[in-house]
């Protein structure tokens, strides 16, 4: 199911639609590097292409971090 989720990045409110194994994954990935979930949001945030919106962008980055973490399988 997709939701909508609220966050303040850099003293402003935005708010973005995740699904819940988008937003679960954030919430690991955050855990797993010691951060909270806001700091994890501002950061990718920080680091998207201007012409994405925030809800790819993280999604993106949930993307590229399992990527990371799971061996490819080639052959």
């Amino acid at each position: 199911m997709i939701r909508k989720h609220s966050a303040t990045l850099h003293g402003h409110r935005t708010s973005f639609s995740l699904e819940d194994g988008f937003w679960d994954e954030l919430k690991g990935i955050a855990a797993v590097r010691g951060v909270s979930l806001a700091s994890l949001i501002a950061e990718i945030d920080d680091r998207r292409d201007r012409n994405s919106n925030l809800s790819s962008a993280l999604r993106l980055h949930v993307l590229a971090w399992l990527k990371r973490e799971t061996p490819s399988q080639t052959g």
